[in-house]
C-alpha cells in the first residue's frame, strides 16, 4: 500500500518535532512531507492523489485534517484516509474513538481497517468540505481569537479562554434557515451549529446524537435568550445535556441553508468561511477512514 503522510509539527500537542516524526516513520513504507505553512497539507493531499496513493494520513490537529480533507474530497473514492491525533483539541479523533498513542495508531493504520464516512460540503463565499462540525455566530468571534499562541500556551483551556475574550461581542442575529425542501424557520439566535462529529472544543459533546454514517447533518441552533439560560445552556452543553433545553432548536437533515442578517462567520472544523448565506450538504458515506478494529 502506497502511503503518505502528512505531517504538522506545529499542531498543539507537539513538543518535539524529531521524535515524532520517527515514531510515525515506524509506519511501514510510509512516506512523510512535512507541512510549514498554511495550505501545505492541501497541497500535499492532492499530490497523494496525482501520485495515485492508497492511504493518505493527517497527523496533526482537526485544522490539519481539514486540510487533508480540502485536498481529496473531490476524489475522494480513490484513497484512503488515517489521523494520528496531534492537535490541541483532536475532536474529530474523539469520534471516531482513536488513542492518543502514536504508536496506538500507527497499530490501527497497519490492520487497515475501514469505515464509510459521510462528508460534508458548505457553499458559501467559497467551497470547503469538513467532516467534524461547522459554527456560525458567536463560535466564529471565538475562533477569531483562537491564535495558535493562545493554543500553545493554554492547551485544552484555550477555546475557552477564547469564549471569555469574545463574551464582551455577544450579538444576536435574524437567521432563516431551510431544512431539505421544508418550510423556513426563522428566529433570533446567538449560535448556528452544524454537525456530522459528536466534539468540538477539546471535547464538548455538542451533537451528541451525531453519527458519522447517517447521511444526516444534526442542527443545533442556540436561540436569544435572557444571560442567565444563556449561561444554563452553556453548563448544559459542557456536559452534553443541552438538547431538552427551551433555549435549543435541535433538527436534522440532509441539506440546511443558512442565512443571517448581519452574515455569519463560520469555521470550519476550525478554519473560518464566509459571512454570507450558507448551504451545507451531506455527502453520504463518501470517505473511507481507517478505524479501530
Amino acid at each position: 500500500m502506497k502511503t503518505l503522510i502528512i505531517y504538522n509539527p506545529a499542531a498543539g500537542s507537539v513538543k518535539d518535532r524529531d521524535t515524532i516524526g520517527e515514531k510515525l516513520q515506524r509506519l511501514s513504507g510510509a512516506q512523510i512531507c512535512v507541512t510549514e505553512k498554511e495550505g501545505d497539507a492541501t497541497r500535499f493531499a492532492e499530490d497523494a492523489i496525482q501520485n495515485r496513493q492508497d492511504l493518505v494520513v493527517a497527523a496533526g490537529g482537526d485544522g490539519t485534517l481539514n486540510e487533508v480533507i480540502n485536498g481529496i474530497a473531490r476524489f475522494a473514492d480513490r484513497i484512503q484516509i488515517g489521523l494520528v491525533p496531534l492537535g490541541t483539541g483532536n475532536d474529530f479523533a474523539r469520534t471516531l474513538a482513536l488513542p492518543n498513542s502514536i504508536e496506538d495508531c500507527i497499530s490501527i493504520l497497519e490492520i487497515g481497517k475501514t469505515r464509510a464516512i459521510d462528508l460534508v460540503r458548505v457553499t458559501s463565499d467559497q467551497v470547503r468540505y469538513f467532516v467534524n462540525v461547522s459554527a456560525g455566530g458567536f463560535s466564529g468571534t471565538v475562533n477569531e481569537k483562537l491564535t495558535p499562541e493562545i493554543k500553545k500556551t493554554w492547551g485544552p483551556l484555550a477555546y475557552l479562554r477564547s469564549a471569555a475574550a469574545a463574551l464582551p461581542e455577544l450579538r444576536s442575529y435574524r437567521t432563516t434557515v431551510v431544512l431539505d425542501d421544508d418550510p423556513p424557520l426563522e428566529a433570533d439566535l446567538y449560535n448556528a451549529i452544524i454537525a456530522n462529529g459528536r466534539f468540538v472544543a477539546g471535547g464538548t459533546e455538542v451533537a451528541p446524537e451525531a453519527q458519522t454514517d447517517d447521511g444526516l447533518l444534526d442542527l443545533i441552533l442556540v436561540l436569544q435568550k435572557p444571560m442567565s439560560e444563556i449561561a444554563l445552556v452553556i453548563a448544559q452543553m459542557l456536559a452534553g445535556k443541552h438538547l431538552g433545553s427551551d433555549a435549543i432548536v435541535f433538527r436534522r437533515a440532509k441539506k440546511i441553508l443558512v442565512s443571517s442578517n448581519p452574515g455569519m462567520w463560520f469555521n470550519v472544523d476550525g478554519e473560518l468561511v464566509g459571512n454570507e448565506p450558507a448551504l451545507f450538504e451531506a455527502l453520504p458515506r463518501a470517505l473511507r477512514f481507517v478505524v479501530p478494529a
